[in-house]
């Protein structure tokens, strides 16, 4: 019965997220915004509804390691597993905006996770500055989007479509759309959160280790779907777009969100502040190179990203079950993967940069 509730729990949060995106994204049109910015702000931060209905209620619930954990795992998920995924099925563009602005931007918010974690908590105030900073970044992005070029622009109107007058009582529905996908977002946050509850300690594994695999990568399915579509049908630059929007949307959004409502702030463990989080920095710091080497993710760099995200999962199962070769496994990843990984990206980067007028 536990293993029912959470699949319903997850189809729940993913109908109940495309449900809210398509009524919130037919009003923005209806109010005359553009394609651009419904893209850039309505679908990136609604494919997050998940994480935020999930957080929130796990802050609500007491759920500590839930709550951080589905953040974290979600940032970390939506980088090497879904622009992984993307990448391989068509090498992806990215925007110069993503690499001088975003990704630097998601840097820092990373960073600046690890210090209001370092007393392992996450406090109403730091709740508040984060969140704060999610309105200047809404703030930056609606007025940034007046100075995308045209091919930019047209490619979000084909995927969202055009402002149209909509017939009367059109909005009524929308309206409608919006409300019924919040309730299911809601019914499905309560579900998924509670049958996860039951399987850590069914599993005798912490409440983190399963926010941040099977919830976290059940609460990004709608980035799944709509950046592995968006790469399917050549708008590269939604593809990229909805995941690095996102990831700033989850932690300046849903961290800040969840912290605010927490009745006494948020607890993180010290296993987040000493690994997970700075794995989550880490994640965030290889996208520049990448990013960078050309404005392309190509296939190798995608299927780079993917062995990275079966390593950082099989180092989960390794440390939560305490296998013997955690030790042997951890000395491979730290002496020999990693710096050749961060050799071969440095050679790419130098090569792309002389390339460069």
């Amino acid at each position: 019965m536990t293993i029912v509730l959470f699949v319903a729990g997850l189809v729940l949060l993913v109908v109940g997220a495309e449900v809210l995106i398509r009524g919130a994204s037919r009003l923005a049109a209806a109010a005359g915004i553009s394609p651009l910015i419904i893209g850039l702000t309505v679908v990136a931060f609604g494919t997050s509804s998940p994480e935020l209905a999930v957080s929130v209620k796990s802050a609500l619930a007491d759920q500590a390691g839930i709550a951080v954990g589905n953040v974290i795992g979600s940032n970390i998920f939506n980088v090497l597993f879904i622009l992984g995924a993307a990448a391989l099925v068509a090498p992806l563009v990215v925007a110069q905006q993503l690499i001088r602005i975003d990704v630097p931007l998601m840097i820092a918010v990373s960073a600046l996770t690890l210090i209001f974690a370092m007393d392992e908590e996450f406090t109403r105030i730091e709740g508040v500055v984060l969140f704060a900073g999610l309105l200047a970044y809404i703030a930056f992005l609606i007025r940034q989007s007046r100075r995308e070029s045209k091919a930019v622009q047209a490619e979000y109107a084909r995927e969202y479509g055009e402002p149209k007058e909509k017939a009367r009582g059109g909005w009524l529905i929308n309206v409608a759309l919006v409300i019924g996908g919040l309730a299911l977002l809601v019914l499905g946050s309560r579900w998924l959160v509670d049958s996860a509850v039951v399987i850590a300690q069914y599993f005798a594994v912490s409440d983190l280790v399963i926010g941040l695999t099977i919830v976290a990568a059940g609460t990004s399915l709608p980035e799944l779907f709509t950046s592995v579509i968006a790469g399917i049908r050549g708008e590269r630059d939604i593809a990229v777009g909805n995941i690095i929007g996102s990831n700033l949307f989850n932690i300046m959004g849903v961290l800040g969100v969840a912290s605010i409502v927490a009745p006494s702030g948020i607890d993180v463990s010290p296993a987040a502040v000493s690994f997970d989080i700075p794995v989550m920095i880490a994640v965030a710091f290889v996208c520049l190179p990448i990013f960078f080497t050309g404005g392309v993710i190509s296939r190798w760099e995608g299927a780079l990203l993917l062995g990275y995200y079966l390593a950082y999962t099989a180092y989960l199962i390794l440390d939560t079950t305490h296998h013997d070769t955690l030790p042997m496994f951890s000395m491979a990843m730290l002496y020999f993967v990693l710096p050749l990984t961060a050799l071969t990206l440095s050679v790419v980067t130098f090569q792309a940069a002389r390339k460069r007028p």
